[in-house]
């Protein structure tokens, strides 16, 4: 008897923890999401975590964001980051400074595709994030630009979740001098709404 409700016992525990264990989220991104101009813990990747997490559904967000990365950089960093934390899922944000560096599209589109195929082959549920670019680029090239990430996650199958940036860029008192980047007061707003582009895919 004692026997039995001890393995009974460990069952329920082993349970338990499989329903605790948290799933994985990387995020590779650049400044826009490497909290550029403020302590980690004022970024918003930091704060998603709990704009994830339900009580028994709990999300680790591991932030793989540098500013001034291309996405020939994250293809640099993404072997290592997969075989490091093997992520659940992987929010790829890049591709704004291939843009400004006027980078031919087909390069940044190659570029993300490989992300995708590598992120999916180890696992991973992949979620793409629009990128824009200011209009001063020329409007053909700016067209062309946007125009690969819905071509992308269309041809890839993957969510293409809205560029959090329009939301906030509207709002001067949110936008650092450069114009380019969010300031600290921005973050709570960005995390929620990455939050809730993400809930319906997770």
């Amino acid at each position: 008897m004692i026997r039995q409700l001890s393995y009974f016992v460990l069952i329920v525990i082993s349970l338990a923890s499989f329903h605790a264990k948290a799933a994985t989220l990387l995020i590779l991104g650049d400044s826009l999401s490497a909290g550029y101009n403020m302590r980690a813990e004022q970024s918003w990747p930091t704060m998603l975590s709990d704009e994830l997490s339900s009580g028994d559904e709990p999300m680790t967000v591991i932030n793989g964001s540098v500013s001034g990365d291309t996405t020939s950089n994250g293809l640099a960093k993404l072997p290592g980051l997969l075989k490091q934390h093997s992520p659940d899922y992987i929010l790829i944000e890049l591709g704004a400074n291939d843009g400004l560096r006027g980078f031919q599209p087909n390069i940044i589109k190659n570029n993300l595709a490989s992300l995708i195929k590598m992120s999916q082959e180890a696992g991973a549920k992949v979620l793409l994030m629009q990128i824009r670019i200011p209009p001063n680029y020329g409007k053909r090239y700016a067209s062309m630009f946007e125009g690969i990430y819905p071509d992308l996650a269309q041809e890839s199958g993957v969510p293409l979740l809205p560029f959090f940036l329009e939301q906030v860029i509207i709002k001067p008192e949110w936008m650092m001098e450069d114009g380019l980047h969010p300031k600290p007061e921005a973050q709570p707003f960005i995390a929620q709404f990455v939050a809730e582009s993400m809930q319906p895919h997770l």
